[in-house]
């Protein structure tokens, strides 16, 4: 492991209300008690009824917030309980997860991401882009081409990679407990670097995270990927101490 910056981003899902900033609040008494505090980005991507009066309450500059989602159409419009990018920029927003596999089940697509993608980054925000296989694509081998699919059919050469960061979820790990072997995960991670680089004709590697069923059990495990940019957490980031602990046990 090096000292690269990792991120530490928790995805709360439909969780919290006002009372919940207690966790941010934790985990930033946590980092102001860590030495190489540097070395790590920590970003709450929380509901949207959140993000206005978490802004207010955070202090630290350690901190960001996020969102998880926004609709394609970037300012107003007849779309009725619908956020646009700009809507969620001037509440505070400064990251926005993008392409869930929650959100692909819904019927979303690689157009309408791609759509997403482009009016985020229009209003200067940074791309939490989601891909991922099924069992059934990993099962009949198809893991590679559906990541290529994914992001070739997401992206643009003319949007600015280094506002997206790529977080790889295996669809059948989220919210099972079930992880994937580390080998086979390091080979997927260095594929996705490798191809990314060979699609858009750049020097520069992506930053990947891993995201499925991360906990503070497990996470030493992924420690040995240097590859690996960061973590994209679920359930566990809901509680402060299953938060912090997951951060303590990557670096022990």
């Amino acid at each position: 492991m090096t000292n690269k910056l990792r991120y530490f981003i928790a995805n709360w899902k439909m969780f919290g209300d006002f009372s919940s900033f207690r966790i941010i609040q934790k985990t930033n008494q946590y980092l102001n008690k860590e030495k190489n505090f540097n070395k790590k980005k920590i970003v709450f991507c929380v509901p949207y009824t959140l993000i206005h009066f978490f802004k207010k309450k955070i202090k630290s500059k350690l901190i960001s917030l996020g969102s998880q989602n926004c609709h394609h159409h970037e300012n107003f419009g007849p779309f009725t309980g619908s956020i646009s990018a700009s809507m969620l920029k001037k509440i505070g927003t400064e990251y926005i997860i993008l392409g869930h596999s929650e959100n692909r089940a819904e019927g979303e697509t690689n157009q309408i991401i791609k759509k997403k993608i482009a009016s985020s980054l229009n209003q200067k925000l940074k791309i939490i882009f989601c891909i991922g296989e099924t069992y059934k694509d990993k099962r009949n081998g198809k893991t590679f081409s559906v990541l290529r699919k994914q992001i070739k059919n997401s992206l643009e050469k003319k949007f600015d990679k280094n506002k997206i960061i790529l977080a790889y979820e295996p669809v059948w790990s989220i919210g099972t407990n079930k992880i994937p072997k580390m080998n086979e995960l390091q080979d997927i991670i260095k594929f996705i670097k490798k191809d990314f680089k060979k699609i858009f004709k750049t020097n520069k590697f992506p930053k990947i995270l891993y995201g499925g069923s991360v906990n503070h059990k497990n996470i030493h495990l992924f420690s040995a990927i240097n590859e690996i940019d960061g973590f994209l957490i679920g359930s566990a980031s809901q509680s402060s101490k299953k938060f912090i602990d997951i951060i303590k046990n990557y670096y022990k």
